[in-house]
């Protein structure tokens, strides 16, 4: 069961969903009565359109534009960064998350972007401080996933007792976070435990049972101990529920291999 996509490769924080939720930020902010110029709104929104978009390239000029419009805007800046590290441009998505951090040292949110932009830049005992800081902050809505990114860093490190020691505080934090059961089994399987890792997996999938990647990872680590009833029930599962989708293309691939 490979490592699944991280702080290493394009990572999970710096996705669309962080985006939006910076947007809902800048709503919030408006609905208090402190909105930004509509210009910088707008080439704000118009921005997380071209992320979502994939046109990456002009979402950063929209982001710089409605920067230069509000220069004190804390959601703008982690807009940028997380525009930049699309660009895999760590050095100024790093600046641009410490800058949103100046502007609003409680923005705890941007810690999480920082610390995955510092691991991918190489400054990875400073990525793990700035995790360890947002898990630590009691004004943290997401804790488990500060958590699961210490973990994740830590099994990159192939440091498997850190790693698994923090994808179980993810879970203790939220026992509903996918990322958490998958990162346990990663470890578990790095460490040769795989009949560990299937039987967290397999709490995992009872508990969410259409978390497709929770279900292609058991069907996966079931293939893995030779389990090919077992495995090809959940991965045919998978295929069938989500056929388009990453998970889906993966259990088809791994049903290609069956023995004959």
């Amino acid at each position: 069961m490979p490592t699944r996509s991280g702080v290493s490769s394009a990572p999970r924080l710096l996705t669309l969903a962080a985006i939006l939720c910076a947007a809902l930020a800048s709503q919030r902010a408006a609905a208090q009565g402190t909105s930004p110029p509509v210009d910088a709104e707008s080439r704000f929104n118009t921005g997380v359109e071209h992320l979502r978009a994939g046109r990456v390239d002009l979402a950063v000029e929209e982001f710089q534009r409605a920067i230069k419009d509000d220069p004190k805007n804390p959601y703008f800046r982690k807009g940028l960064g997380l525009a930049y590290a699309q660009q895999k441009k760590y050095k100024e998505a790093v600046e641009a998350f410490q800058k949103a951090l100046e502007l609003n040292p409680y923005y705890v949110d941007v810690r999480n972007d920082l610390g995955t932009a510092l691991l991918l830049s190489g400054r990875r005992e400073e990525g793990r401080q700035e995790f360890l800081k947002a898990f630590g902050d009691p004004t943290n809505p997401t804790p488990e996933l500060s958590a699961r990114n210490l973990g994740q860093a830590y099994l990159e490190d192939q440091n498997y007792t850190q790693a698994l020691s923090w994808f179980q505080s993810s879970l203790a934090k939220n026992n509903e976070y996918p990322d958490a059961y998958l990162g346990i089994a990663d470890t578990l399987v790095a460490s040769n435990r795989l009949d560990d890792a299937i039987a967290q997996l397999e709490v995992g999938a009872r508990l969410l049972p259409e978390q497709w990647p929770v279900i292609l990872a058991l069907g996966e680590a079931y293939y893995r101990a030779g389990r090919f009833g077992d495995a090809r029930a959940k991965l045919e599962l998978v295929a069938t529920k989500e056929p388009g989708g990453p998970s889906g293309r993966r259990a088809a691939e791994l049903l290609g291999k069956f023995p004959k």
